[in-house]
Parts: C-alpha cells; structure tokens; sequence
C-alpha cells in the first residue's frame, strides 16, 4: 500500500496531543470531584473543557488544519458536522411537534361526562 503525499503527525506530535488530552480529561474530574469551582460554574468549564479537548483531538489526532494539504479534510468535516446538526436539530423540532400536537387536551370533569 502507498502512502499519501499528506503529512501525518510525528511521534512527538501525538505524545503532545495525548498529553494536552489526558490533562484536559484530569481538569474535567478534578472539577467535577472537587469543590474548587462553584456549582453554577461548573457546568461552563466543563463545556469549555469539553471544546477544548475536542478542538485537541481534531488537529492531534485527525490532523485537521489549516495547511493546505488539510483544508479538503477540513471542509469535508465542516460539512458533515452542518449535515448531523441539521439532522438533529430537525429531529428534535419534528418530535416536539409530534409530541405538543399529538397529546391528549386535559379535560374537565364535565367535559368528561359530556363525552359518554
């Protein structure tokens, strides 16, 4: 098999990444485990934490850049994370709409009886 002209991460390149990436994931545990941060803040820095490590995990370890030889894998993965968003977000407006639109209308007791 022959490999691409695209550059590949070094040695060094993923024991930085998985350095930056075990340190975020101990930052995300000492926070939850610890009470250092406040309870209302807690839910901010671990999104935080979470964008950071997923922004590690790109360039690391899927090499997504933006070097030239990297922006077709980039746009690639820019459009498919639209795509899954779309879907999703459709998904979830059409079960909400199934879900207010389909629900029985609470009835009164005199409604009831009107009924039988």
């Amino acid at each position: 098999m022959s490999h691409d002209s695209q550059a590949h991460g070094s040695m060094r390149s993923y024991v930085s990444g998985f350095i930056l990436s075990v340190a975020l994931t101990l930052a995300s545990f000492g926070a939850v485990m610890s009470n250092v941060v406040p309870a209302n803040g807690r839910l901010a820095l671990i999104v935080a934490l979470c964008v950071a490590q997923l922004f590690v995990q790109l360039v690391y370890f899927l090499h997504l850049g933006s070097a030239r030889s990297q922006r077709a894998n980039t746009a690639i993965f820019a459009c498919t994370t639209f795509l899954i968003a779309v879907v999703v977000a459709g998904s979830l407006w059409v079960m909400h709409n199934a879900n207010v639109n389909m629900m029985p209308m609470p009835l009164s007791v005199h409604q009831a009886m009107m009924h039988e």
